[in-house]
């Protein structure tokens, strides 16, 4: 088994920049030769004075995209770069699309596993995913020095910002007469997009925000701001959409549905989902949060394709904006997991696990939007058992484990966005016996491999990231945990790939308590005790209270699906759904966190506009958290303990 370190990240990273500074002679405020800024506040200071922008106009644009960021010179999950994301989408990556590694979308056996090609790219000629060309025309930097230089990508988004006030009354000192032209750098193209965008913005601007950056703290003041959001209409965007669709009125959701229809002669030959009658039939429990692997074009073109699969609503990451293709009445085949499947809602997100190294501050925005929306309608916690990723999802047989998809990935910040949906991550009591996953996103750098598929052996970038790893002992040279699901042929040793959670475990995600020493907290994982670092000067675990599960006896068997008793079945023309268990079992010594008490269901669907039957059992199975993914277990065969 491999060891990692845990990377630890501390000042300030300008190796690079001054490396190009010195390539091609300029300072950072221009051609001329000048002093640089001294941090990234200055640096904003200095290009809001050269462009004529209001501070904090530029300050509060830069903050929806970058969080005034500069990502050590990485793209974004659209091509962005720096501070002021300007997109470069020529220069960035760009994927074919995670759904074609194999996994079974549906998550049942309706149709088997088929090889599919994968689809290429859309094109992408969008002016607004190629700003950094303007930006270099109109500052005189090179593309070079704008991508990886922080004090001339915040000069390149201030030259934009000016050169797009232009058609909104030109340079002003007035912060309100900008909304135009914030407006516009959102790169939308529609009006409900745009101004979601410039809202959010200028709601920045009135509250005011504080935040630490890889070159110092940043401070926007507070300042009441009316803006003129008359000047939209002047932006020459299309009007949006007005086709009803399940969203919050602000986000201005676009209806492009996914199509249900026949594709062959037999009555299974349809796609690219299953109609049904959620929540009064199933209820809808989780909200699963995935990433594309491919531009939100091509995303959108898959989920058109009725011989593909589907997912309720996709993000693009530039601006937010969301489209919508499934209705929550119905079940997407989207989590590889039918029994997941029936009871979520899947949103794709723009971006890569690995490949593009940040997702945009507008993405995590609207989507924390569209869940607080999706989880109040339907009633559904925020919290970490509910609100789960790609890779939390449990493969529904032995076989299918290996194949499960790991998206969203190491790199979302989950810290983040768990405070955007108003459910912060935090300590709950000082004494408890159970801890949450919790450590600083920013500093939390683990060693990682693979994250180019063209040289799997080569390290990551160092990347700020939600992941931490689990060790068989109290120390960082000891080897990783087993997982002989997720490894069959490797006798279960897991190693640091990115893609493998053998021995990973992620920001809210909550464990029971196994055992203490100085600096390092065990949990149980997998039927193993698992070793977090977890310094008292730098904790990476929070106490929390809740529920867990006792087994009442050894090897207790793991379920990936909740599906009904044989017996359930009598007097439907449903089949008896045969349950594997996973290849883990858990003893009555451990103890594993509590997630929710599920009742067992079916959902018979197999057949084109067949009305499908839901099939109710008495068998109640408790979710928990097993290891990197949830699982069940039978409630019979285990005690629940502790207080909701």
């Amino acid at each position: 088994m491999r060891s990692v370190r845990r990377r630890w990240r501390g000042g300030r990273a300008t190796a690079a920049l001054v490396t190009v500074a010195m390539a091609t002679g300029m300072a950072v405020s221009g051609t001329a030769a000048a002093d640089p800024p001294a941090d990234r506040q200055a640096e904003f200071s200095v290009a809001a004075q050269k462009y004529g922008v209001p501070e904090s106009v530029l300050l509060a644009v830069s903050y929806m995209q970058s969080r005034w960021k500069d990502h050590d010179g990485e793209y974004s999950t659209t091509g962005g770069f720096g501070p002021m994301h300007l997109t470069d989408v020529a220069f960035a990556t760009s994927g074919q699309g995670h759904h074609h590694d194999g996994e079974d979308a549906r998550g049942d056996d309706r149709r088997p596993l088929e090889a599919t090609a994968p689809t290429p790219q859309v094109p992408l000629d969008d002016a607004a995913l190629q700003t950094v060309d303007t930006a270099a025309s109109l500052t005189g930097h090179s593309e070079e020095r704008l991508r990886s230089d922080s004090a001339a990508n915040i000069e390149g988004g201030a030259a934009l910002l000016a050169d797009y006030q232009a058609d909104f009354g030109g340079v002003t000192e007035d912060p309100a007469q900008w909304y135009g032209a914030v407006a516009k750098y959102s790169g939308a193209s529609d009006t409900a997009s745009a101004s979601t965008f410039a809202d959010d913005v200028f709601d920045l601007i009135n509250s005011g925000a504080v935040a630490e950056t890889d070159d110092g703290t940043v401070t926007l003041s507070a300042t009441m701001v009316d803006p003129a959001i008359e000047q939209l209409s002047l932006a020459g965007l299309r009007p949006s959409a007005d086709e009803p669709t399940d969203c919050p009125t602000e986000l201005g959701c676009e209806w492009i549905p996914a199509p249900y229809e026949q594709y062959g002669e037999g009555s299974g030959d349809y796609g690219n989902h299953d109609k049904a009658n959620r929540p009064e039939d199933i209820d809808i429990d989780y909200i699963v949060i995935h990433d594309t692997e491919g531009s939100y074009d091509t995303t959108l073109r898959l989920v058109q394709d009725p011989t593909y699969v589907s997912w309720q609503y996709t993000l693009r990451s530039a601006d937010g904006h969301v489209a919508q293709h499934v209705r929550p009445a119905d079940v997407a085949w989207q989590a590889g997991n039918w029994s997941v499947n029936m009871r979520s809602i899947g949103l794709e997100h723009e971006g890569y696990a690995a490949d593009g190294s940040w997702y945009t501050e507008s993405l995590y925005r609207s989507s924390a939007k569209l869940v607080r929306y999706l989880a109040d309608r339907f009633d559904v916690p925020l919290d970490r058992a509910h609100i789960i990723g790609h890779d939390n999802v449990p493969g529904t047989t032995p076989a299918n484990v290996p194949g499960m998809h790991w998206d969203p990935g190491p790199y979302w910040d989950w810290s983040h966005y768990f405070d955007l949906l108003g459910a912060p991550l935090e300590r709950d009591r000082l004494i408890s016996s159970l801890v949450m996953i919790n450590p600083d996103f920013e500093t939390n750098q683990p060693e990682m491999i693979g994250c180019d598929t063209s040289a799997p052996a080569e390290p990551c970038p160092a990347r700020p990231s939600s992941t931490m790893f689990l060790y068989s002992e109290p120390n960082l040279d000891s080897d990783l945990l087993l997982d002989i699901g997720l490894h069959p042929g490797a006798g279960g040793e897991s190693t640091n790939r990115v893609s493998d959670l053998g021995s990973r475990a992620a920001t809210g995600q909550v464990y029971a308590v196994a055992d203490l020493r100085l600096n390092w907290t065990a949990v149980w994982y997998l039927g193993q005790k698992g070793w977090i670092y977890n310094p008292w000067w730098a904790p990476t675990l929070s106490p929390v209270s809740g529920q867990w599960i006792q087994p009442k006896t050894d090897d207790v068997p793991i379920y990936g699906v909740a599906y009904p008793e044989d017996a359930a079945y009598d007097g439907t023309e449903v089949p008896v759904q045969q349950i594997q268990p996973l290849p883990y079992t858990i003893d009555k010594n451990e103890r594993y966190s509590f997630g929710m008490a599920l009742n067992s269901q079916y959902y018979w669907a197999k057949d084109f506009q067949v009305p499908g039957t839901v099939v109710n059992g008495d068998r109640v199975y408790y979710q928990i958290q097993l290891g990197n993914r949830i699982a069940y277990v039978d409630a019979d065969d285990v005690k629940l303990r502790g207080r909701a």
